[in-house]
Formats: C-alpha cells, sequence, structure tokens
C-alpha cells in the first residue's frame, strides 16, 4: 500500500509503498476513501522540513539542550549520528481519515467489516487504528463531509474548554479550518462571534457564514474594535487558533477580554504573558489538549480503556461522534470550507504550494482510488406511482397460496385474473375452486397481461428473485412470498429495477400486521419507538420437516433461516422502529450447518436496541409456536403464538386475546389499497418500507456469511457487492 510521509531532513513529501499494518487487540484496519489535509499543522511540519539545520535547532530549543547533553554523555559523532538518523525517519502526514473497515482486531465488538468510519489514520490507502480513535460515519454524511470529523473535534474541544452561555461574545483569533469551524461551533452555542484573521480571503469567507470578522494588521486596533463592538465590557471568551512566534496575539487577547474573561488556546502562538494583563482582570488561561480528554493517555488510546460517562463527558470519541451528529443533522455545513478535492496520486497539487504564503486554501481533501472490488451500495430512494385497478395475477399454486394467500386475496376485495403453476394441474384447479379467470403453466403471460398490475409470485424460493425483476421490468407491482432473495447476487437486480421502474415491491413479511403486533408497536411508542432502544426476544417452536425437504437444499429453499427466521427479523424491526446494522448466528450440532433449522441469531440495531431470534426445531408439539418478548422502559410485554398479549408495567393495559392472527388478511387489505389508490405520503402507515425490506434480507444473507466467518458481520452492502468479498465458492 501507498502512505505520504515527509522527508524531516530535506521536507521532500512523497509516497512511501509501505506493508499492510496488522490488526492488533483493539484495532481497526481501515480502508481510506477521503483524507483531509491540515493546511496548518502540515504547512508547519513541511516549513520545518525545509528549514536549514540552523534554523530547525532555532524552532526547537529544548531539543537542542537533549543534543548538547547528549554530546557531553556520549561524543560528538555518535550524537550527530543519532540526529541524522532521526531526521532520516519517515514521518507519517495526515490525522482525519474516513474509510471503510476491512478488518477489526480481538475485542472490537461494536463495529464490523464494511463500517464506514471516520478516524485520526493518516493519509494512507490503509490505516491501522486503536477503536477509541474511531467513530461509525451514517449514511447521510458524505466522505467530503466526513473528513471534518477529527479536526472538527479539536475546535469543539477548544470550546468546551471554554464552557460558552447564550448570547456571550467570542473572539476566535485565526481564521483557518479550525478557526472556522470554532467560530461555527459557538453559534451553535447560542454565542455572537468575532473573528480575527490576517488574510483577507478567510476574512471574507468568515464575514459570508454571517461572522464579524477583520484584520488585526490594517489600521484598526483589534482591542479597541472588540470593546467598542460589546460597549466597551470586553469579550467573554477568545479562542486562540491562530499560529504564530509572536507574542503580540496573547498580549491582545488579554486585553480585549472583560474582567474575569476566558482565553482558551487551540493553536500555537508565543506565550511571554504580561502578569498585569492577567492579574488585573483575574483572567482564565487553558490550553486545550488536540481532540479531549483521552488523548496521549496510552489507557485509554491504545489499550481502549475508556473513561467512565458520568465523570468524563467529553471524552476524545465521544467528540468525534458529536461532530458527526452535527453534520448528520445538518447543524455544522463544513462544505464550503472545501477549497479543493485531489486524487491521492496528485497530492503534490497540495503539497509543493502548501508554504506559498498567497495560497489561500482551507480544506483540502485527497481522494483514494477503490481498490475493493464493489460497486456502491445503492441509496433507495422514495419512489411514486399513480394508482391501478389492482387486477391480479398469481405465479404458484401451491398448498400456501391454497390455504392463506388466495383467500386472503379474496378477502381484500382484489380483482383475480390468472393464475400459473408449472404443471398446470394445481392452477386449473385453484382458479375454478376461487373463481379466477384464466389457468396457465407459463407464468410470463400473467406477466405479460396488460391488464395485470400487481403480480404475487408463491413459487419456490429460488425464483422468488428472479421472477420479481421480470415482474418489475414488465410494469408490474410486486407480492412475493418471502424470501426476496437465497444469494447476495440477487438482491441488487432487484433493487435496481425497483429504482429503475418505481414500482412496489412487497414481501410476505405478514406478522408485522397482526392486531396484536400493531398493538404492540402502539404501547412501546408507536412511531416514535425507534427513539426508545428495546430488547426483543422472538422464540420460535419451528417443528421438524423432512430432512430432504427443498426448504433444507441450500439452492431450492435456502434453509429455514433464508425462508422462515426472516420473518421475526422484519417483526422485531417494526417493533424497534430501527434498521438492523449487524448479525451474528450460531446453529445447533457437531456439525453446524447454515442450512441448519435450529439457530440463534443476535442482532444490533441503528437505535441500539438489540433483536434475538431463536429459530428451534427440535422443541416439543405441546408448547406455543411462536413467543415474542419486549422489554422497554421497565415494562415487559409477551405475546404468545399471536392468540395472547399480555403486558406488565403498563398503567392502562394489562391483556389482549382472541383467536390467532398473523396479519396475513391484514396485510393483503393494506396491499390492495395502496395498489388502488398509488403512492401515499405516510407510506409507512399501510405497508412496509423498501428499505426495511432489504434490510431483511440483508440479514438474512449476513447471518449465513456470519455462520461461515464465526463472528459478527456488518449488514450494510450485503447483497449490493458486484463480487463480495464473502465468497460462495461452495455454492
Amino acid at each position: 500500500m501507498k502512505q505520504l510521509v515527509q522527508n524531516l531532513k530535506t521536507g521532500e513529501t512523497f509516497l512511501e509503498e509501505v506493508p499492510t499494518p496488522q490488526v492488533g487487540r483493539g484495532q481497526v484496519l481501515i480502508q481510506t476513501r477521503r483524507s483531509l489535509v491540515s493546511l496548518g499543522t502540515e504547512r508547519m511540519l513541511v516549513e520545518f522540513g525545509k528549514a536549514s539545520l540552523i534554523a530547525k535547532a532555532r524552532q526547537q530549543p529544548d531539543k537542542v539542550k537533549q543534543v548538547l547533553d547528549k554530546i557531553q554523555r556520549d561524543g560528538l559523532l555518535p550524537t550527530l549520528e543519532a540526529v541524522f538518523r532521526k531526521l532520516d525517519q519517515p514521518l507519517p502526514l495526515g490525522y482525519c481519515n474516513v474509510g471503510t473497515v476491512v478488518s477489526v482486531g480481538e475485542d472490537v465488538t461494536d463495529l464490523c467489516v464494511g463500517d464506514r468510519v471516520a478516524s485520526n489514520g493518516p493519509h494512507a490507502e490503509l490505516v491501522c487504528v486503536p477503536r477509541n480513535l474511531v467513530t461509525p460515519v451514517p449514511d447521510s454524511v458524505s466522505d467530503d463531509e466526513a473528513a471534518f470529523t477529527v479536526i472538527g473535534a479539536i475546535a469543539l474541544q477548544g470550546v468546551r474548554l471554554l464552557t460558552p452561555t447564550l448570547n456571550e461574545t467570542v473572539v476566535v483569533f485565526g481564521l483557518g479550518l479550525v478557526g472556522l469551524l470554532t467560530a461555527e461551533l459557538l453559534r451553535l452555542n447560542g454565542c455572537h462571534v468575532i473573528g480575527l484573521d490576517v488574510d483577507e480571503n478567510k476574512l471574507q469567507l468568515a464575514r459570508k457564514r454571517g461572522f464579524t470578522a477583520f484584520n488585526p494588521a490594517d489600521d484598526t486596533d483589534p482591542v479597541l474594535a472588540v470593546l467598542a463592538l460589546t460597549r466597551g465590557i470586553g469579550a467573554d471568551g477568545v479562542v486562540i487558533t491562530a499560529s504564530t512566534k509572536s507574542n503580540e496575539v496573547i498580549t491582545q487577547t488579554a486585553r480585549m477580554s472583560r474582567k474575569k474573561g476566558r482565553i482558551v488556546l487551540v493553536g500555537v502562538v508565543g506565550l511571554s504573558l504580561d502578569r498585569a494583563d492577567f492579574y488585573e482582570k483575574e483572567l482564565t488561561f487553558r490550553v486545550s489538549c488536540s481532540y479531549g480528554p483521552g488523548r496521549y493517555d496510552e489507557e485509554y488510546e491504545q489499550r481502549g480503556h475508556d473513561y467512565p460517562l458520568p465523570f468524563v463527558r467529553w471524552t476524545e470519541n465521544r467528540n468525534f461522534q458529536t461532530i458527526v451528529q452535527l453534520l448528520e443533522r445538518q447543524q455544522l455545513d463544513v462544505k464550503p470550507f472545501i477549497t479543493e478535492v485531489v486524487s491521492f496520486a496528485d497530492y503534490r497539487t497540495i503539497y509543493d504550494s502548501i508554504h506559498q504564503p498567497d495560497r489561500s486554501a482551507i480544506a483540502s481533501l485527497l481522494a483514494y482510488p477503490e481498490t475493493v472490488r464493489a460497486l456502491p451500495i445503492p441509496k433507495i430512494t422514495s419512489v411514486r406511482y399513480v394508482g391501478g385497478s389492482a387486477t391480479v395475477g398469481i405465479i404458484g399454486a401451491g398448498n400456501f397460496a391454497d390455504a392463506t394467500l388466495i383467500p386472503a386475496l379474496k378477502a381484500a376485495g382484489a380483482n383475480l385474473n390468472a393464475i400459473a403453476s408449472a404443471g398446470g394441474l394445481n392452477a386449473a384447479l385453484l382458479a375454478r375452486k376461487y373463481g379466477i379467470s384464466e389457468s396457465t403453466t407459463d407464468y410470463r403471460q400473467l406477466i405479460d397481461n396488460p391488464e395485470i398490475d400487481l403480480c404475487v409470485i408463491a413459487t419456490r424460493h429460488n425464483l422468488h428473485a428472479r421472477m420479481t425483476v421480470e415482474a418489475l421490468q414488465a410494469g408490474k407491482h410486486v407480492f412475493v412470498e418471502k424470501p426476496l432473495a437465497i444469494y447476495d447476487k440477487e438482491l441488487l437486480p432487484i433493487i435496481e429495477a425497483q429504482q429503475a421502474t418505481g414500482r412496489l415491491v412487497m414481501v410476505g413479511f405478514n406478522r408485522r400486521f397482526s392486531p396484536y403486533a400493531l398493538k404492540m408497536k402502539a404501547l412501546v411508542g408507536g412511531r416514535f419507538s425507534a427513539e426508545l432502544p428495546m430488547n426483543v426476544i422472538a422464540t420460535i417452536n419451528a417443528g421438524a420437516i423432512p430432512a430432504n425437504s427443498w426448504v433444507h437444499n441450500r439452492a431450492v429453499g435456502g434453509g429455514r433461516v433464508l425462508g422462515e427466521a426472516c420473518h421475526f427479523i422484519d417483526l422485531i424491526t417494526f417493533l424497534t422502529g430501527s434498521r438492523v446494522i449487524s448479525v451474528c448466528m450460531n446453529t445447533m450440532g457437531k456439525q453446524p450447518s447454515e442450512t441448519s433449522d435450529s439457530a440463534s441469531l443476535l442482532l444490533r440495531y441503528e437505535n441500539g436496541s438489540t433483536g434475538v431470534v431463536n429459530y428451534f426445531a427440535n422443541g416439543s408439539k405441546a408448547y406455543a409456536k411462536e413467543r415474542i418478548e419486549v422489554y422497554s422502559q421497565e415494562r415487559t410485554l409477551v405475546l404468545d403464538n399471536f392468540r395472547k398479549l399480555t403486558g406488565y408495567g403498563f398503567k392502562r393495559f394489562s391483556s389482549l386475546s382472541g383467536r390467532q392472527d398473523k396479519g396475513h388478511v391484514e396485510q393483503m387489505k393494506r396491499l390492495i389499497q395502496q395498489v388502488r389508490i398509488g403512492t401515499i405520503d405516510a407510506q409507512d402507515d399501510l405497508l412496509i418500507p423498501f428499505p426495511e425490506i432489504v434490510n431483511t434480507t440483508q440479514t438474512t444473507l449476513a447471518a449465513l456469511h456470519s455462520f461461515r466467518q464465526n463472528g459478527w458481520i456488518n449488514v450494510k452492502g450485503v447483497g449490493t457487492f458486484q463480487e463480495t468479498a464473502l465468497s460462495e465458492e461452495h455454492e
């Protein structure tokens, strides 16, 4: 892999070919997508490298003393050899990195391969970073925006140390990237911000952002200007983000501060303080340490020992999280600060001019090549369509279609036009039984029939994905019995077809439409359930089916986890109001199999909820088949076999019971209604949002990968890779 480094002796910046780092305990290996060039810090390093030995010595007098001590101790030649050896060591550049997790070390349990993350990794194609210096990045935050996470945390820590309060006046001395970010964060805290800088381009950008900004090198005296703007009171606080050797900055900040004002140093300035300035006003002066508490603490950064939140509310990692959350909520807009995006190979475009005084760049980004053999994860957008007649063509005439689907469609008032089955006999019998106009052995006649606007697919599982794509491409809405797909490679064509045609895709995840499930959802928060993390356990006493059944065949039925456990993943998704981010599956037996019908799935959700699906085929038939338990806010719900719901800890609910109802009829009623009326604004109220269907399908597929790899698997991206990194050669 390639990494950007600098020679401290010559100041030359170059790409070095280095081995891929090995992932250790508590570490995360990340493939870089973007990194941000910290122009202030890296300009300082470049200038230091290009300086002569005498100039280097002048810049670091403390190091000169160490060298002199070593000469006395070890002699001149050994000391010179050690100095030149140190200068010959290349220095890694960069600390604002965004990428995709490609491997995790032991003890890292909350990140998975495929997660997009921000870290303080250097400019390199692959970086290995301790977990506490990594934070996940949500889909709504772009790589370019996420690259500001770490440098944003530097600004945030300075603001936290200042402890601003509403309507205070704060001066930001230095309007480079850290200064501009500091100003934005202070504004979020309700402060009036005055910016100072000697660069007219930065001043203009600050003014465009709505800040009062002026040049202290002009005729305007910055101290008098701040006093005038504050009616003689002085600034409540000053954050110094400038980089200069002059002592003038610290003197001016003291003089422009009010009595008992606060000064926080984030940048690097001369620190020859005038005691009188600080003494008379009883000023508070603090130096900010990088990203926040935990920085340079080996126990925290290298060994992963976090500080307890009640005692250290804002660690460096929690500061990272805060910046990402502000970006996600669009409260912090960093896009105006991006001056350029340059390919990693063209790094010289930035570094060859980084030390030039007239360079006006604020933030430069390095874009890295896509080395993973994958397509981008498709973004599923909302699509709109007009209503239709809900004329139905049914593909498949097995027992489930006869006993459940067709009666539910009839109850929903659907117009049943045609039915197809491979053998023909079953289709003819069901057509006669239910008054269906036509029967055929060629399902394509249904797909090509212009009168039919909804295809119901109830075939064996291996045909679901292909037929769904064909029906979508013919302009039909689709209801497909679960599962939607049984192989990773089948999912992306479905997504692409649905997005291209704008047709409705619905999967037979009926249990969320049961009156008992709807009551549970209402009791745990309804629309707001996503804001209340919960634990949900689904235990399914499925019963055994013959070992030679087609359901167990990986290439035909996919196995019962894919074919049946998906019901309960969807139900937990419905109850939690969130989506699965990672899954871990364990199966029973001395020789466990991914198609086992006795398995346990652990689910992690975006909102912090957890789910457990225990799908067992080795229990007693005398015991109830399905049991759902929800634990939330010191309350518990237990649903027994979709016949009785019992609540514990609820003030106005104790139980609901009646006949068994797993939601088949209600789902079909809502499906037919939506096909007839077209897209509605509150789609979530009627049917299952397509992104949730995709997420549930990805989760079941990821569960099989989890079995193969014996660990947690990230759900995002499964089924959307062109050539998935999780091999399925045995298939």
